[in-house]
């Protein structure tokens, strides 16, 4: 057997993933970009599967501390105000939408009020002029 493995770690209980803080994830990447470390290794050697040593790497180049932290994508300040115009153009489209349901429901209300006045007023069926 290897004596590379200085601790083993056992997972007990209900939780499928294990959190790691923003403090380890900034370790290891650091530990990652060392002269002569492999991904791999530090991978191994840190409990981490590469792929997602890759990922965190990934995502540190493309927006720092932040994405790490959070481990999700950063998105730029455009598409962020893209985005709230977007949700302001279908909140006013929604508002309009809304009063004319508003309109539409009160026309329907008094059609249906004239209709149950004229009910009484025409003759019962039968009944001849």
């Amino acid at each position: 057997m290897s004596d590379d493995y200085q601790r083993i770690e056992l997972i007990t209980g209900t939780a499928r993933r294990r959190y790691w803080s923003t403090e380890q994830k900034l370790r290891i990447i650091e530990e990652s970009f060392e002269p002569g470390e492999t991904v791999s290794s530090v991978a191994r050697r840190n409990g981490v599967a590469a792929n997602l040593l890759y990922r965190w790497r990934r995502l540190m180049s493309e927006g720092g501390v932040t994405a790490v932290g959070s481990d999700e994508p950063v998105v730029g300040n455009s598409e962020v105000r893209k985005l709230e115009e977007r949700v302001r153009d279908l909140e006013r489209l929604l508002g309009r939408k809304t009063m004319e349901n508003e309109i539409l429901r009160e026309a329907l209300a008094k059609a249906n009020s004239k209709k149950q006045i004229l009910r009484p007023l025409s003759l019962p069926k039968g009944v001849s002029r």
